[in-house]
């Protein structure tokens, strides 16, 4: 049976165009039954100038209210109690759907997301993880890059666990014991500082380096910004508002280099010979550090799953949050995290009874 993902349809900042056309994507090419949440009219207007959709799985829910990006998250999501983002979650919570997407209002998104569906045991704070390509042509995890812009070390403690087995889930390695792990190369978690000794960072990063380091994890040590994209590490762990500044930057150089590619490369006649000699290579590598390519980032943590992705979404990158939320699902990443956060705790005491006389 095919996973029933909800999509908030009036998130990003083209609304619904974008939504519509990567259900459309996603329905026909992963076979998963989108539903469309927003205002009923609004969709399917937008719905009918794709006519080939009437014979796809995809239904409209309709949502009366809408949450903007200018609106103050906490405040939207006590007052909008019909916003295509509650709509969304609430047919997750009630089993209807096993996954939200939205590419809306970051802030309400996560507060709506932690209000409605509510934290696993064991998680303080859910976080944000962005895959990111590397060299070699693997992939790394960041972790959180921005739904807790203040932590604490144990915040960060839980970042490393869940950010470890999101990435075995998605990526592959061995499963998660209480003593460790078995059998091949368990993930490499490393902590985002400013340089590789341990005693180097700030407060945070210092009394991290303790808790992480004791961590049944292959845990490397510190890391720094290069090594997001070297290859080095496949689990970075930081504090939100550290991990939102590298995800920006990132995604910003990204930007540039193509930009800068594509210009140099229509400058002369030879370079552009040159390019069509080359084009599969350079298709290769647009698709290799095209963040769309990578769907959403998951808020890992929660009692179901939540799927937030860019406001400037176009609809590849939408599909491709659909697809992260159907395997997220899929591979019951969820319980997963619940049962390695738990491994994590100490058992409980025994209590000698003492017969009565």
């Amino acid at each position: 049976m095919p996973s029933v993902i909800a999509l908030d349809a009036m998130g990003s900042d083209r609304a619904p165009k974008p939504e519509v056309e990567g259900a459309i994507h996603a329905a026909r090419n992963y076979g998963v039954r989108v539903l469309l949440i927003g205002p009923e009219e609004t969709i399917k207007a937008e719905l009918d100038r794709h006519p080939s959709a009437l014979r796809l799985p995809i239904e409209i829910v309709h949502a009366s209210e809408v949450i903007s990006m200018e609106d103050k998250a906490v405040q939207a999501v006590r007052a909008k109690r019909d916003s295509s983002m509650r709509v969304g979650l609430r047919l997750v919570r009630e089993g209807q759907a096993a996954g939200f997407v939205t590419a809306g209002n970051t802030g309400a998104a996560m507060a709506s997301a932690k209000m409605v569906l509510g934290a696993l045991p064991g998680v303080d704070r859910p976080a944000l993880a962005a895959v990111f390509p590397t060299a070699p042509g693997t992939a790394a995890i960041l972790l959180d890059v921005g739904a807790n812009v203040d932590c604490k070390p144990h915040n960060l403690e839980q970042f490393a666990v869940m950010g470890e087995i999101y990435f075995r889930a998605m990526f592959g390695g061995p499963k998660f014991g209480r003593t460790g792990f078995a059998g091949a190369r368990s993930p490499r978690v490393g902590l985002l500082s400013i340089g590789e000794e341990e005693t180097k960072g700030n407060e945070l990063t210092r009394e991290s380096f303790q808790l992480l380091k004791r961590l049944p994890l292959n845990f490397v040590g510190n890391v720094e910004g290069r090594d997001l994209f070297n290859g080095h590490v496949d689990v970075i762990v930081a504090d939100g508002f550290v991990g939102n500044v590298a995800l920006k930057v990132s995604e910003g150089v990204a930007n540039l280099v193509r930009t800068v590619l594509k210009e140099s490369l229509r400058s002369t006649i030879t370079r552009q010979v040159g390019y069509m000699l080359s084009r599969s290579a350079f298709s290769d590598f647009k698709k290799r550090i095209d963040h769309t390519e990578y769907g959403g980032a998951p808020l890992l943590g929660l009692k179901g799953v939540c799927i937030i992705t860019h406001g400037s979404s176009n609809a590849n990158a939408i599909k491709n949050a659909v697809r992260v939320a159907a395997e997220f699902s899929q591979r019951h990443i969820n319980e997963s995290i619940e049962q390695g956060l738990a491994a994590l705790r100490p058992a409980p005491a025994e209590v000698e009874v003492i017969p009565a006389r």
